[in-house]
């Protein structure tokens, strides 16, 4: 599912601030008005930011002005994803496959390739683009041609294919600012599916297993309506409603063994309130902000109340997702870790001890998971040694202010090195 802005011109036109930008949902009336109730007035003057251009991202907006050179590397594979220079928060340079296989070069424009050229998995230019137009050709992951069509500033526009991983057909038609908009769908066996006309129709996706993946109604080339989405075993993981491509209204969400998890309301892809559960048992009721509980009560597996919180404030009990085994328990602050706080593997040995702020560890000891301190944070500054719920070392290196900042390491599951380099406020900056 696409990213969805969520505060359109006519909402906000223009907003002061530097840095950041706290906003809070103030359920007034039907329409569930965003209404700003904090910002940064000290650096109110000093740079004007158009709310539009600025995305959704994980509950928090992310509004900032980069500048100079930079590289990003895939979260999965350590492999370079892009390196270039930003201005004003927007790139230029190149861009590359989660492989590190060269996929695009040159220039960008509000975040779309504009001018520049487009390279297949044997480093063959198969595009160019000008002004964000051209006939576009793409090889992403190693994989086969995954599209190939029209594009009208920097977006598909026009006749255009779709293929999966496998090189199946898996959508043929036009497009309109991106979106798919008259043309038909298949399955991986070459059958029509579905149709769609002037964006509308009753859409079908599938994984490359040909297990269903997704089905549901779109409007204006979007999910608008109700839909279904699956795991790729074909078991059913969301039901519900949907505006404009996210989740908006009543849903329910399933784990991989069929069981309810959650059901409620939803708000621009969030939960907004409902009821939690684990292993079909009530974990929590009531209200979320930010995909974070604010208002409500917490159960033990008998039912029995052990936490309740207001405004996000109270002391709160944290369990793996699948189980009833704790993974946190401590306080909680504007809906975040803050204060004194305990994290448990799944044995329930110690893995942290200590305060937390702002939902960062900051002051305490760490544990390998078989009781032994390996690290200790005063502050948010020290080295760390971060074990995971299974007691298998991820990552060691320097923290300050809670984050990873200077030299570090991560591992994977085999003891493997998968990253040695440096960090700032906990990202990658160089290997």
């Amino acid at each position: 599912m696409s990213e969805k802005y969520l505060i359109n011109k006519n909402s906000i036109n223009n907003i002061k601030s530097q840095y950041f930008l706290i906003f809070i949902f103030s359920f007034l009336d039907e329409k569930r008005k965003l209404e700003i109730i904090k910002y940064n007035k000290n650096l109110q003057n000093t740079l004007d930011i158009k709310l539009i251009n600025y995305k959704f991202y994980k509950g928090t907006y992310i509004i900032y002005e980069l500048n100079g050179k930079i590289k990003e590397y895939n979260g999965n594979t350590d492999k370079i994803k892009f390196e270039g220079e930003y201005l004003n928060g927007k790139r230029n340079g190149k861009e590359y496959d989660s492989n590190g296989n060269l996929i695009f070069e040159g220039e960008y424009k509000n975040g779309l390739k504009w001018n520049g050229k487009g390279y297949d998995n044997n480093n063959n230019i198969v595009y160019e683009l000008k002004n964000g137009n051209g006939y576009v050709k793409d090889y992403p992951d190693n994989c086969e041609l995954m599209f190939e069509g029209e594009y009208l500033n920097g977006k598909r526009n026009g006749k255009g294919k779709e293929y999966d991983y496998n090189g199946y057909l898996i959508f043929e038609g036009e497009y309109k600012n991106g979106l798919k908009w008259n043309g038909k769908g298949y399955d991986n066996n070459n059958n029509i599916v579905y149709e769609l006309k002037n964006g509308n129709g009753y859409v079908k996706e599938y994984f490359f297993n040909s297990k269903l993946s997704f089905e549901g109604d779109y409007f204006n080339g979007e999910l608008n309506g109700k839909g279904k989405e699956y795991y790729n075993s074909g078991k059913l993981e969301f039901e519900g409603e949907y505006l404009n491509g996210g989740k908006n209204g009543n849903g329910k969400e399933y784990n991989i063994y069929r069981q309810l998890e959650f059901k409620g309301e939803y708000l621009y892809n969030h939960k907004l309130k409902g009821k939690l559960y684990i292993n079909e048992k009530l974990e929590y009721e009531g209200e979320y902000l930010y995909e974070r509980k604010w208002n409500g009560k917490g159960y033990d597996k008998n039912g029995n109340i052990i936490y309740e919180l207001i405004n996000g404030n109270g002391k709160v009990k944290e369990y793996h997702r699948h189980t009833k085994i704790i993974m946190f328990e401590g306080e909680y602050l504007n809906g975040k870790r803050n204060g004194k706080g305990k994290e448990y593997n799944y044995d329930g040995n110690l893995l942290f001890e200590g305060e937390y702020k702002n939902g960062l560890k900051w002051t305490g000891k760490g544990y390998d998971g078989k009781n032994n301190v390996v690290y200790e944070l005063n502050n948010g500054k020290g080295y760390v040694k971060e074990y995971d719920f299974f007691s298998f070392l991820v990552s060691e290196g320097e923290y300050l202010n809670g984050q990873k900042n200077g030299k570090g390491k991560e591992y994977g599951w085999n003891g493997s090195v998968k990253f040695e380099g440096e960090y700032l406020n906990g990202i990658k900056i160089f290997k």
